[in-house]
């Protein structure tokens, strides 16, 4: 506090001198010393004060203002800190008030006041101070009348100055066009990537020059954005702002000369008024080289590159310019007129290719039953039965593996049924029941009953259309749909005026939520805990095994086979609990005491989001297997009342379905078109009827990229390159993308289908491979080579065994580890970092 006392006095007395100088300098006579002091008594006063509040309050520290009011006998703990200022402030206005007076009449008698030398010091500076402000005053005048003659300047010789600078930029542009590179368009911030170079510039390949001002001119120059400097690659149009500003300069120099003389009615030299209205032009320049270069853009290069070949003549050039207006405008209109007849025409198109194919038109001669009720209700056993009894009939599966469970199910009890799926056949001699995936529904097959599986998934974004094929172009005596509650109405709509029987289900054994949240200590026999990837399915497996638990594991990437065979383990016994992704959610029917979420949370493919309520219930459902337990239970690790919230909660009813294209509508399409670049611009101009959303074919597309253009485009027809594009294997997979392209080059070549790579170092590889001969058996069925896809069945057979022995022999030795640097984590790790990496990143943030 002393030293700030200190600094204050200080601050005051040279204040105090400074006041007295401007004081002095202000007078025209010498004054008396007592002037001073009764002019500025009340104002040596205050300023003490005010210096010394001001630096007491903000250079002393909190705490030695608390100390100093607890000296003082104020209670200072738990005291607001604006109130503990405002008592400091009022205790410091009396804390040893410096006589700021007294100090100023002792340097006075001891004679170190020069009263009269202070006086010439101080009006001398000041004078020279209002000699230097009136001479700021006149050069800014001068700079006032400079501009406005300079802007008046430029606008009485606009037009001359805009075809002069045109004239420039035609004639700049001619040279680059003869002597410059065309390089590979890129960011021109990407500086640690080098320019690709394509050869030389072709002038007729640019309509406008905009097109040409946004190439690269090969070299780095200096932009600033943000306020921030940065280097980029330079465009033509950055090099021409400079190029024309200069060009500018010298031009509106030599007219500005002649208007210094109007303006120097000031005390300024010749030279400075020079320097100041170069400085002044020097901006102007900029701002119309960039103005002008904006217009600029919009020209047809070919009339620039006409205009440099004219010397230039301003009556000459004006009135080509004019014409290039006049033709510019009129081209403008032709295009327009041109643009505008294209989309009617497109817009024509659209609506006579896709028309009314998504119109739901439904056989009204067929019986429609709707099994509609929560999941383990027994909905696909009653349809299945009424499926067995019929002559000849089509089950209808979400998934590949449910296809195969009711193909052998049917089959061991007798109904003789063959399979079908994308990726096999298996023909039973006699059978007039046909087990499949929906995508393998054709209309024009017909049977006596057909039963369509997990209707809800009709919404699907990429798959749903499937469903809505198979709803709407049944082709039976009866068709049975399946679905949960959120569906009924959305089906009730597309059936319309149809012959249509409701049945809906309940459980009959209820769902009980578990109130306390779930700890792997009480993990018990006919648990069934979900996760929601690959990794967490075998880590948590993993921990239950070295636990000495028997596990058997459902993931979506697993061999349907593998899968039936861990589900039989679980069903005859020989496993006690199973870990599962939600795959368990459809159609899986499971002696399952207990279902246990490990996670409320999945990825979606774009954010980790909350389970949706249906997806709480469909999962959920499969607690409480009907004739074995009287109660379901459910578990949650953590926030079991929302989660409750969820399972409870009345479903909003489905609004919308997905459409994608049919046979029907590429057939219309090639009456116009032949390659699907087009097809897929024409789909996404498409506007799908209300009440339902477009499939993305985002997949298609990214796999018709990679051929586009090239043999294969141009040997197969559209809708087999379609089929092609469509088939139903993992494309985010490289070497199955990989595997597809070299297949499809083979085919058009007329050679041997390339083999799918085989590997069985680890899991994954064997599951890859699994995957591999699986799309290698899509192009086999898909080109009717079935005696082929005899031999690669069986090898795909033995490839899934593989898969269920290295599950039950290497989950045993998995280890949950850091993602980072490999540590062990102990399994109730909540994260896949450890500590140690944790803190390393979060100190490396925080100091960068």
């Amino acid at each position: 506090m002393e030293l700030t006392y200190r600094n204050a006095i200080e601050n005051t007395k040279n204040k105090i001198l400074d006041d007295i100088n401007n004081y002095l300098g202000s007078q025209e006579k010498l004054p008396a010393f007592e002037d001073y002091l009764a002019d500025r008594t009340n104002y040596i006063h205050q300023l003490w004060l005010n210096i010394w509040l001001n630096k007491s309050t903000n250079s002393i520290s909190r705490h030695e203002k608390k100390k100093f009011l607890q000296e003082k006998g104020f209670e200072t703990e738990n005291v607001d800190r604006k109130l503990i200022n405002q008592l400091f402030r009022t205790e410091m206005r009396s804390y040893k008030p410096f006589d700021a007076l007294d100090w100023i009449h002792k340097k006075w008698n001891s004679g170190e006041f020069d009263w009269e030398h202070k006086y010439t010091e101080a009006r001398a500076d000041f004078l020279q101070k209002q000699e230097e402000m009136q001479l700021q005053a006149s050069i800014h005048k001068f700079q006032e009348k400079l501009i406005d003659h300079i802007d008046e300047m430029i606008e009485k010789n606009e037009k001359a100055i805009f075809l002069y600078a045109r004239h420039f930029i035609g004639s700049q542009i001619s040279k680059d066009i003869k002597i410059g590179t065309k390089y590979l368009q890129k960011d021109t911030f990407a500086l640690e990537r080098q320019l690709q170079s394509l050869g030389k510039f072709q002038a007729n390949t640019f309509k406008l020059a905009a097109e040409f001002f946004d190439e690269l001119t090969g070299d780095i120059h200096r932009t600033f954005h943000s306020g921030r400097r940065y280097f980029e690659y330079e465009t033509y149009f950055d090099r021409y702002i400079g190029q024309l500003a200069e060009f500018l300069d010298k031009f509106l120099l030599e007219l500005g000369n002649k208007i210094i003389a109007s303006v120097s009615e000031i005390t300024i030299s010749q030279s400075f008024a020079q320097s100041i209205m170069q400085e002044i032009l020097s901006d102007t320049s900029e701002d119309l080289a960039i103005l002008y270069l904006e217009q600029l853009r919009d020209e047809y290069l070919s009339d620039l590159l006409n205009v440099a070949e004219k010397p230039f003549s301003l009556e000459k050039h004006a009135e080509i310019y004019e014409n290039d207006l006049e033709d510019r405008k009129r081209k403008r209109e032709e295009e327009l007129a041109e643009l505008k007849r294209k989309k009617e025409e497109e817009k024509r198109l659209i609506t006579e290719i896709f028309g009314q194919e998504y119109e739901p038109s439904v056989n009204q001669n067929i019986h429609f039953t709707l099994h509609i009720g929560e999941t383990n209700t027994g909905k696909t056993h009653r349809a299945l039965e009424k499926m067995k009894a019929s002559s000849s009939g089509l089950y209808l599966a979400p998934l590949r593996l449910l296809a195969l469970e009711v193909f052998d199910k049917l089959n061991e009890e007798g109904t003789l049924c063959s399979l079908k799926t994308g990726e096999e056949e298996r023909v039973v001699a006699g059978a007039t029941h046909i087990s499949c995936t929906v995508e393998m529904f054709h209309e024009k097959e017909s049977f006596d009953c057909i039963v369509i599986d997990e209707a809800q998934m009709i919404t699907d974004k990429d798959r749903g259309f499937s469903w809505y094929k198979a709803i709407t172009k049944a082709n039976a005596n009866e068709v049975h749909i399946i679905g949960s509650r959120n569906v009924k109405d959305i089906l009730l709509e597309l059936l319309g005026e149809a012959n249509v029987e409701m049945i809906e289900y309940h459980r009959d054994v209820p769902l009980e939520v578990e109130k306390r949240e779930f700890k792997f200590n009480r993990v018990d026999k006919g648990d069934a805990l979900i996760c929601f990837s690959r990794k967490k399915v075998l880590e948590t497996a993993s921990r239950l095994e070295n636990a000495g638990h028997k596990v058997s594991m459902i993931y979506g990437s697993m061999p349907p086979e593998t899968r039936k065979k861990q589900v039989q383990r679980f069903n005859n016994g020989e496993t006690a609990m199973i870990v599962s992704t939600d795959a368990i959610g459809m159609g899986l029917n499971l002696p399952i005491r207990r279902v246990v979420f490990l996670e409320n949370e999945k990825f979606d493919g774009q954010r980790r989001r909350l389970l949706t309520s249906q997806e709480v219930k469909q999962i959920a459902g499969r607690a409480g297997r009907k004739g074995i337990y009287n109660t379901g239970k459910v578990a949650f690790v953590s926030n079991i009342k929302k989660m409750w919230d969820l399972l409870i909660s009345e479903d909003e009813p489905i609004q919308t379905f997905s459409v994608a294209p049919t046979n029907v509508v590429f057939e219309r399409f090639q009456k116009y078109y032949r390659d699907l670049g087009t097809f897929f611009d024409l789909w996404e101009k498409f506007e799908s009827p209300k009440g339902t959303k477009k499939a993305s074919l985002l997949e298609e597309k990214e796999l018709y990229e990679k051929i586009r253009g090239t043999k294969i485009e141009a040997k197969i027809g559209i809708m087999d390159l379609y089929g092609f594009l469509h088939l139903p294997f993992s494309k985010k997979e490289p070497e199955l993308i990989g595997q597809w392209e070299q297949t499809m080059f083979a085919i058009v070549e007329g050679e041997d289908l390339p083999e799918p790579r085989m590997k069985n170092r680890n899991l994954e590889d064997l599951e890859l491979t699994y995957k591999a001969i699986g799309l290698h058996l899509l192009f086999l069925y898909r080109l009717d080579q079935r005696t082929e896809a005899i031999y690669w069945e069986r090898l795909r057979e033995q490839i899934s065994d593989k898969v269920h022995d290295r599950l039950r022999t290497d989950v045993k030795n998995m280890a949950k580890k850091c993602r980072r640097c490999g540590r062990n984590l102990p399994w109730e790790h909540q994260f896949q970092i450890c500590d140690q990496c944790h803190e390393r990143k979060y100190r490396r943030n925080y100091f960068i």
